[in-house]
Order: C-alpha cells, then sequence, then structure tokens
C-alpha cells in the first residue's frame, strides 16, 4: 500500500513539472504497443493535480495511444512472418489461424473500438490487428474514436468532479486498484472466450 501511495503522490507532483506531457505520451504511446501499464495511473494523478489542463492531458493521452497503436499494428504485422508463421506451420494452425484472421476481420473495427475503451491491455488488440492485417484505415479510425472517448471521459469526470472525486480516490485508493485489475483480468478471460 505504501508503494501505491508513493507512486500516487509522485504522479500528483508531476503533473507540474515541464517534461510531464513527454512523460504522459511516452507510457501513452508504449501502452498501446508494448507496456502493460495503462497510461490512467497517470492521466487521473496528473488531471487532479491541475484541473485546468484536463483536455490538454485527454488530447495528449489520445494521440500518443493512437500513433502507439499504429506502432504495435506494425508489430503484429512485420513481425508474424518472421515469428508467428513459422511457429503456425509447424504445428499446423494455419487454416485455423486463417478462420481466426476472418472472424477477427469481420468485427474487427468493433473490436477495436470496444477494447480501446476498456481497460484491457490495448496492445493485443493493436498487435493482432496488425497481425490479421485489419484494414488499416477502419483501424486508425477506430482507435481515435475509442481511445478519444476513454481519454476524455476520465478527464472530463475528473475535471467537473474535482476536489471531491480526489478525496474519494485517495481514501479508497488501494480497494480502486484491486477494482482496476479486477476488470482487467476479466478483460483478458472475456477475451480468451470471445475468440
Amino acid at each position: 500500500m505504501a508503494i501505491l501511495r508513493s507512486l500516487y503522490d509522485w504522479t500528483m507532483g508531476l503533473a507540474g513539472r515541464p517534461w510531464a506531457l513527454w512523460a504522459l505520451a511516452a507510457v501513452a504511446f508504449a501502452e498501446s504497443s508494448v507496456f502493460a501499464v495503462p497510461p490512467d495511473v497517470m492521466l487521473i494523478p496528473m488531471v487532479l493535480a491541475a484541473r485546468h489542463k484536463a483536455w490538454l492531458f485527454a488530447g495528449v493521452c489520445t494521440v500518443a495511444s493512437v500513433l502507439g497503436g499504429f506502432a504495435g499494428y506494425g508489430i503484429g504485422f512485420a513481425l508474424f512472418d518472421t515469428v508467428g508463421q513459422p511457429i503456425l506451420d509447424f504445428y499446423h494452425y494455419t487454416d485455423k489461424f486463417l478462420e481466426f484472421a476472418e472472424a477477427y476481420n469481420r468485427w474487427g473495427a468493433w473490436i477495436v473500438a470496444f477494447f480501446g475503451v476498456t481497460p484491457f491491455p490495448y496492445k493485443v488488440i493493436t498487435i493482432a490487428s496488425g497481425v490479421t492485417q485489419l484494414d488499416i484505415f477502419q483501424f486508425g479510425i477506430a482507435s481515435l474514436l475509442s481511445r478519444g472517448v476513454r481519454f476524455f471521459l476520465v478527464a472530463g469526470l475528473l475535471w467537473y468532479f474535482g476536489e471531491p472525486i480526489r478525496r474519494f480516490i485517495e481514501r479508497h485508493l488501494g480497494k480502486l486498484t484491486i477494482v482496476f485489475f479486477i476488470m482487467l483480468f476479466g478483460g483478458f478471460i472475456a477475451l480468451r472466450y470471445v475468440f
């Protein structure tokens, strides 16, 4: 619990620093392609510490996340031939993968849009979109809309409710963290059973 509190206090202090936006952008970019920690861990305390910058923070998160999503798409697209395809061939799963890719692309834009709003690790969706070669235009639009909704909704609620939300988060930080991780693992389980 002490680690959570110190991380929270550190990010609250970060909002006033000149490099805060760069750190937020780096986390949002990395979360969409290679990193497991969502940018909300920085976005929420930063908005609470500087509510007048809520829309700027949400905009930076959105743009960086979408750019990171394209990087994740590139990882899935470029590394599938060298890593993924030989594994599928070895286990004779190429036909099953082609069925999966067809199903994914049939619902791909909706999958990207849905999971882009949830706490589910977005990099899983971006890399899968590249592997299945989901139409990149659909991917980009779905990413922009879903990530924008997610980050602007979080920032808007924090901007509107302000200090009462801050007190609530600080009072219940441990419980909220547990709920967040339950939702995160629930997303993994849901994705496993959807596909």
